[in-house]
């Protein structure tokens, strides 16, 4: 009863201990929390009718009824139909809440490198690169900037799809040129923080509008936090998010990129230095990037059919809990017989018996988020 009040859904809707009705068609799962968004929770849900399952965002209503959410269904629409986007399916507005449908995914990024123990081999690291830059590419060409690029907004597909990357959490995307004229927004300065620490341009942390070149910076982390385990302003203890970002910044200003990159191919210090180097309006080089990823790959197998490191390690947990459901319903259980039944009732009885995550501080600049 006190996750349906925690959600401040209408009592009517509840369905049974753990469900909520949405709207005519769906059901959410309080006890199922998939994750966070930039503004809002993320849970399990299923069509009433098919059973087919989904993911569930949900948004409380702000008092002067603004919707981050609406601006982040949006652009979804928008960028429909790409490779590695999430399929929306619905929008619900409730009294409190509004509701988003949408595709069901695998674990992120981060999740997938702690299950592998903060170990992913080089062929992963590489693919994986390749796919979250060609995400950012796709979505730089529908004229719209993410501003959160880190390793928990990447998840992987479902079943069949678990070798696509999908690029999630719209919640602090943005246009990055004007929708009639087509010009590129105008540099500003004095930006209000926006995104995660740790992962966020330096730009970014100055106060400088966001543009391209600032995801660009963020994969660039993404990569080198994948091959080295951290980041020198990772886990650092802070009391404030002011303090984080402070030190963070002072972090990346002060660790030369050969010292950030020691131990790598030169390759990592080229595809940071160049996206630290690119002009607020400039356009990236989509495939100057990708040669430099393509040049650390010396194996002989394509870096669109490397099969990922977690692939092995997922199916291993999902054939062990396989076999521990097998395992329980082959004990025995025990049959209350009544003594006063008839044989025909304890017969029809027995056949039925038979049967760490450091948390990372994001902020939002709502002055940002209009288009």
């Amino acid at each position: 009863m006190l996750l349906f009040n925690k959600l401040k859904i209408n009592m009517n809707n509840c369905l049974s201990n753990g469900e909520v009705k949405i709207g005519k068609n769906y059901k959410l799962y309080t006890n199922k929390k998939l994750g966070n968004g930039a503004f809002g929770d993320i849970y399990r849900g299923e069509n009433i009718s098919t059973r087919k399952s989904y993911a569930i965002k949900c948004e409380r209503i702000n008092k002067d009824h603004s919707s981050l959410l609406k601006s982040e269904i949006k652009i979804l629409s928008y960028l429909q139909g790409g490779i590695g986007i999430p399929k929306i399916y619905d929008f619900i507005p409730t009294i409190n809440y509004n509701f988003m449908i949408f595709e069901l995914l695998g674990l992120n990024l981060d999740e997938l490198f702690r299950i592998c123990n903060k170990k992913f081999s080089k062929k992963t690291i590489l693919s994986l690169g390749l796919q979250m830059l060609n995400r950012l590419e796709f979505i730089h060409s529908r004229h719209i900037i993410h501003r959160d690029i880190k390793p928990e907004n990447f998840l992987i597909g479902k079943g069949k799809k678990n070798s696509i990357i999908y690029i999630c959490d719209f919640g602090l995307a943005k246009r990055f040129r004007d929708k009639k004229t087509g010009m590129h927004i105008p540099y500003k300065e004095g930006k209000n923080f926006t995104g995660t620490a740790c992962y966020a341009s330096i730009y970014t942390h100055l106060g400088d509008e966001q543009s391209r070149r600032d995801d660009l910076e963020s994969l660039a982390y993404i990569l080198i936090y994948f091959s080295k385990g951290t980041l020198p302003w990772k886990g650092l203890k802070v009391k404030s998010k002011s303090e984080r970002q402070n030190r963070v910044l002072s972090k990346k200003i002060n660790t030369k990129v050969e010292e950030l990159c020691s131990g790598l191919p030169k390759e990592f210090s080229m595809f940071l230095q160049s996206a630290r180097d690119l002009q607020f309006d400039d356009k990236p080089d989509y495939d100057y990037f990708r040669e430099l990823i393509n040049k650390m790959n010396t194996d002989n197998v394509p870096l669109n059919q490397v099969k990922y490191d977690f692939i092995d390690v997922l199916e291993k947990k999902m054939n062990k809990k396989k076999m521990l459901l097998l395992e329980d319903n082959e004990k025995p259980k025990k049959i209350n017989i009544n003594l006063e039944q008839s044989h025909k009732t304890t017969k029809s009885n027995t056949n039925n018996d038979s049967h760490e995550h450091e948390k990372d501080d994001v902020n939002v600049d709502n002055n940002n988020k209009k288009e």
